[in-house]
């Protein structure tokens, strides 16, 4: 997409799970760049006084209780309706799509915003974005990490990634691709992308 003038170079950060993305986020924070964070958003939707919290409700009323919406009411919801699913992102993704012009709109003397967007090529949240940086990493590296959580099981872990574009896609529509294989060089490439963005804009 064209860059405005009047705002920052804005890349999107994405990856599938296990490759490495909250880290690497956090080290483009770490250097002084404004990152929005998707999944955070929608939290802040969803929590008590969330601005999703209302609209939810009107949908499904079992779904939000003293706390906002609960997450595991709203799954069964989408389970057993068929058109839940798309009334809700009819629902949501306004509310998420105004929370990050807002961020981006906060930060506008940034040479560079970080959108991280689990699935930003699957929502076509790249064509908002000056650039993409995929993270990546072997496969067993991520299943390791992946199946090293609390509660992860090998067929959770096929189940997620069944909903996740295949690495090597990702990795072709990318305009960066950082390895995660540690974290010296992880934060080393962060650093250099910094400096080629704010650089030279690309």
């Amino acid at each position: 997409m064209t860059r405005a003038p009047d705002r920052p170079f804005l890349l999107g950060l994405t990856g599938s799970i296990g490759m490495g993305k909250t880290t690497t986020a956090q080290m483009f924070q770490d250097e002084g760049i404004p990152v929005w964070d998707a999944d955070a958003a929608v939290h802040r939707l969803y929590g008590r006084g969330g601005a999703a919290v209302a609209s939810v409700a009107a949908l499904c009323p079992d779904a939000v209780g003293a706390d906002g919406i609960d997450r595991a009411a709203l799954k069964r919801w989408i389970a057993s309706d068929a058109t839940a699913l798309a009334r809700l992102e009819a629902v949501v993704h306004p509310l998420v799509a105004r929370d990050r012009a807002e961020f981006i709109a906060a930060h506008t003397d940034a040479p560079l915003v970080v959108l991280d967007i689990p699935l930003l090529f699957e929502t076509g949240g790249d064509r908002l974005c000056d650039a993409t940086l995929v993270v990546s990493a072997p496969h067993e590296a991520q299943r390791e990490r992946v199946l090293s959580r609390p509660g992860m099981t090998e067929e959770q872990f096929r189940t997620i990634l069944a909903r996740q574009l295949p690495d090597a896609e990702k990795r072709a529509r990318a305009t960066h691709v950082i390895e995660t294989r540690d974290l010296a060089t992880t934060r080393a490439a962060v650093q250099d992308l910094i400096a080629q963005i704010t650089t030279h804009g690309a």
